[in-house]
């Protein structure tokens, strides 16, 4: 029997799958599946090199230890997180080798089963095969004799396919595991987690970190039917009932007076910060840190024949995740332990915030992975996990938060309003020879990655994203940043710094190209001569778009590029303008994006597709504004995210090469925005210098 039981069971070739009797292939997903396609996308990378059918694979989250799957992208070193459009090139090749690892195992226990060099076996999509003799044996039937050797296999590049050997990766048949429950229904998101004998809560966030609720009104929300507990905390005042209906109206019953004394941020006025950012920008002696940097531009500016200078500037942008921020928490009853079940970006932040909450250590707290609705970065800072487990330990009841979208604005953590200084200078012959870029911010990763921040000595890996020009050819060029401190929860959001950056720095290029009688397109082209990556992008986008072909007087077309994580896109914009409303209409968008090798391409001109889409409403209206360190909006009805009216026709091309994968799915964002001004200034003669370009702006600068 002891033998039996042994056969039955699957075979663990090493930490990232198993291999079942019945040939199942189960594969853990280390990244969150947030509708980028990482739970398809990573197992494929493993499958490709086991060499699996896959139609036998399944995938499962990859239990919160960084240890083993954390991601060692040199952005994140180990971290278990996923952002910045670096799982798939961050996993890559240790998912790669965990294939091959195992492929290896089971050949090695072929060849001793059947007395044959280990050299004489190959595989087919999960058999190995025997030329020699004609003998086959399928994965499955291999578990069944199969041990793991105490020291794995010593597997190195060489042992890896090459491209033209791949039966999976870059394949168009092979559809997202995720989409089809989320086309019948059956996909569950941490919204929809239930519980027996659950608690719900809403919370009244607090305004601002440091924000005291001095005055609730506790009676009046007790009174309400169903309500069981009303608990001011230090993050906000919880409202706990038996229904979601109940702690909903419990909470739109509160009244609460906040004091803000002490707190950094509580006289914050976006509107009078923005002006104070633009002297910082223009004052030569404000502390900037050098970002990047290439030659001796001050000098290149300072003995320029001619000389150029400009400024951009953009607003805080929220999330706009479509699942508001939730949790579900069940506290042990010694309070040592927990469970949460939720969507993060980061099941290793989420444990390491809960045991902080519980003063116990991370391998107590079990992380259920849920489908994200929507992350963008929100889903990173761990907040809700935080809340719904204080509320879970107070109760010792498990209890579900879920935030109002009210509740959802009020916690958001933004985008970074931005302002930026730049200068230009020309030799003689009207050449390009001095580049400078200076933003102002808030410092994204003091908030949000503290001890990076501490370690790189204050500065913004998320934030001065873009900055840096590798790929246009100017000899003198500096990036630096001036750092602002408000005490605004700023963090990562999609396309992080390059969103506001690229804006800048490509509106800016198009202020030359005009200003020196060139076309835009052939500016671009010369700037990045020497590097045909990028120019084969720019040339893409041109073709697709035609770029020569006349208009008309109502249309025009702005054209931009961007570099992102060592991938490239160029976008173009086609777009008309309602001078009477100011609104700015995009007909068409083209992008052409290179990536190195696609593991999924039709996921590729999906999240083409939706960045762009992303892209747009930070670019035409998405605001947020503060005063008195508080948001101002309150819902979708005053933050506008893009509608389906608005929506151009999008058209992509992905330019597959054999280069290592990079970033993609923030890829699409840079270009949106200066592309559009750039049509914009074609079309009217007129630049829009801040973000979103909305209606009332637009119509700003045409009475200008």
């Amino acid at each position: 029997m002891a033998g039996e039981a042994l056969a039955d069971a699957p075979l663990e070739p090493n930490v990232w799958l198993t291999i079942a009797t019945d040939g199942t292939i189960t594969i853990v997903s280390p990244a969150a599946e947030m509708g980028q396609g990482s739970f398809t996308t990573l197992p494929l990378i493993i499958a490709e090199e086991l060499d699996a059918d896959w139609a036998k694979v399944t995938s499962q989250y990859a239990p919160p230890i960084p240890k083993i799957y954390g991601n060692y992208h040199p952005l994140f070193q180990g971290a278990m997180l996923t952002a910045a459009s670096v799982s798939t090139p961050g996993y890559w090749m240790s998912m790669r080798m965990g294939g091959a690892q195992a492929r290896r195992v089971l050949l090695d226990n072929v060849a001793r089963q059947w007395s044959v060099p280990v050299e004489e076996l190959t595989t087919e999509p999960s058999v190995v095969v025997h030329a020699k003799s004609g003998r086959r044996i399928a994965y499955g039937d291999v578990v069944k004799f199969a041990t793991v050797p105490a020291e794995p296999p010593q597997i190195t590049e060489a042992d890896l396919k090459k491209p033209a050997q791949f039966r999976l990766i870059g394949r168009k048949d092979i559809p997202r595991v995720d989409v089809p429950s989320k086309v019948d229904g059956s996909a569950k998101y941490g919204i929809d987690v239930r519980m027996p004998g659950m608690l719900y809560a809403s919370v009244l966030e607090a305004p601002y970190d440091g924000a005291k609720a001095t005055q609730v009104n506790t009676e009046d929300a007790l009174k309400i039917p169903g309500v069981k507990q009303v608990l001011p905390l230090p993050f906000g005042v919880a409202v706990l009932g038996d229904t979601v209906n109940a702690t909903r109206k419990g909470r739109a019953a509160l009244k609460v007076k906040w004091d803000g004394a002490g707190s950094p941020n509580a006289a914050f006025d976006s509107e009078k910060a923005q002006q104070e950012y633009a002297r910082h920008a223009r004052d030569p002696n404000a502390k900037a840190m050098t970002w990047f940097e290439k030659g001796d531009a001050p000098k290149a500016l300072a003995g320029a024949a001619k000389k150029m200078e400009a400024e951009y500037s953009s607003v805080h942008c929220y999330h706009a995740q479509m699942e508001p921020m939730n949790c579900v928490a069940r506290v042990a009853a010694d309070g040592q332990s927990a469970e949460v079940w939720t969507g993060t970006q980061s099941t290793a932040l989420a444990a390491f915030v809960a045991s902080s909450v519980l003063k116990t250590t991370p391998d107590k707290i079990r992380v259920h992975q849920h489908l994200l609705g929507g992350g963008y970065g929100r889903r990173i800072w761990p907040d809700a996990v935080a809340q719904a487990v204080v509320l879970a330990n107070i109760t010792k009841e498990p209890v579900k938060l879920i935030l109002t979208r009210e509740d959802d604005l009020t916690a958001a953590r933004p985008r970074p309003m931005t302002f930026h200084a730049m200068k230009a200078g020309f030799d003689d012959s009207g050449n390009l020879v001095a580049w400078r870029h200076r933003l102002v911010a808030e410092n994204v990763d003091a908030v949000a990655a503290p001890p990076r921040f501490k370690a790189t000595g204050g500065k913004d890996i998320i934030g001065w994203r873009g900055l840096e020009q590798p790929f246009y050819g100017v000899p003198n060029m500096l990036a630096d940043a001036v750092r602002e401190e408000r005490g605004v929860r700023v963090h990562a959001w999609r396309g992080i710094g390059a969103g506001y950056n690229k804006f800048a720095s490509e509106s800016f290029l198009d202020e030359i190209a005009h200003a020196t009688d060139k076309d835009p397109l052939a500016l671009r082209l010369e700037l990045t001569k020497d590097h045909p990556r990028a120019n084969a992008v720019i040339k893409a986008v041109a073709e697709m778009a035609d770029w020569k072909k006349p208009r008309g007087k109502d249309r025009a077309l702005g054209i931009a590029f961007s570099d992102y994580h060592e991938s490239f896109s160029a976008g173009i914009a086609e777009v008309s303008l309602d001078r009477k409303s100011g609104k700015i209409r995009v007909h068409h968008y083209w992008i052409a994006g290179d990536a190195g090798i696609i593991v999924q391409p039709e996921n590729a001109h999906a999240q083409l597709e939706g960045a762009v889409v992303y892209g747009l409403g930070s670019a035409l209206s998405e605001e947020l504004t503060y005063k008195d360190g508080a948001v101002q909006q309150t819902n979708f009805h005053q933050y506008q995210v893009t509608r389906m009216s608005d929506m151009p026709e999008i058209h992509t091309r992905v330019i597959v090469t054999d280069n290592a994968p990079t970033g993609l799915g923030e890829l699409g964002v840079p270009t949106v925005a200066p592309a559009i001004g750039n049509a914009v200034f074609k079309l009217t003669g007129k630049r829009l210098r801040q973000l979103p370009m909305s209606p009332q702006r637009v119509s700003e600068s045409l009475k200008a």
